[in-house]
């Protein structure tokens, strides 16, 4: 069986936790074999599979997409997924509406939304649904327009209060993990000590309980800018390049097919 929340809960300040996002079937199935402890589904997919600029044109019906391809090869991997932009941020209803969508329609195990405060009752509303939420707060990339860009926030005083508040609020609202995006690890780690809900660090230090990156920066295939925050385990870009050119070479001078590649 999949690991529940409370199996995730029993962990905290035991071991750290590992999460890769994914879009796909046959790359949950290597990061379900690899035994890394949850899958998201980001809306980040939006970036790394369609070529948006943003994530913003995400809709419920992609993520629904390319997390029921995720769920039918995780196996054993817990899968949350990200409820995309203006899925939740017009009501309640709507919010939950679309959460039970994404869950009964994929059969992830929970969904993630962005936002502090200003969406506890979303969570709330969600949760009292039954069905298991991961807040995101710090750096939202939904709200990319109002913060100025894709910048780290709580860097001076006001700003970090707001993030301890939205921590406060998400808790409190019934969110089992809160994941935090580009903010200093003093906060994070502030965080993570006064709350009894997982943290989940991208650009936030290592004191948080577990650390999230988008697989293809941390496997080397985004051919572009790798944040800050992003090791770089592997070039699977070179990989395939040399690959794809070699096939490209022996295509064009006829050694491939060769006899062991033909039928006879």
């Amino acid at each position: 069986m999949k690991k529940t929340i409370f199996d995730y809960l029993s962990l905290k300040g035991k071991r750290g936790l590992s999460v890769l996002t994914c879009y796909d079937y046959l790359t949950a199935k290597t990061i379900d074999e690899a035994g890394v402890d949850m899958i998201l589904v980001g809306d980040s997919l939006g970036n790394v599979i369609m070529g948006y600029d943003n994530t913003l044109a995400v809709t419920v019906e992609d993520m629904i997409h390319h997390g029921k391809a995720v769920c039918r090869g995780a196996q054993n991997t817990f899968v949350m997924i990200d409820m995309p932009f203006m899925s939740y941020q017009t009501s309640v209803r709507d919010a939950v509406i679309n959460a039970g969508r994404i869950i009964s329609e994929t059969n992830c195990q929970a969904v993630k939304l962005e936002g502090g405060v200003e969406y506890a009752d979303r969570i709330k509303a969600i949760t009292e649904a039954g069905i298991p939420v991961v807040a995101h707060i710090g750096m939202t990339p939904q709200s990319f327009n109002t913060l100025g860009g894709f910048k780290v926030q709580g860097k001076t005083e006001k700003s970090a209060q707001k993030i301890l508040d939205d921590a406060k609020a998400v808790v409190e609202a019934g969110a089992f993990a809160i994941t935090l995006e580009c903010v200093p690890e003093s906060i994070a780690a502030q965080i993570t000590e006064s709350t009894d809900a997982i943290t989940i660090g991208i650009g936030a230090g290592n004191k948080c309980d577990a650390q999230v990156l988008v697989w293809q920066d941390m496997a080397g295939y985004s051919n572009g800018f790798v944040p800050k925050f992003v090791k770089q385990y592997a070039n699977v870009h070179d990989t395939l390049l040399e690959a794809f050119k070699q096939y490209k070479e022996e295509v064009a001078n006829h050694t491939f097919p060769d006899k062991e590649h033909t039928f006879h």
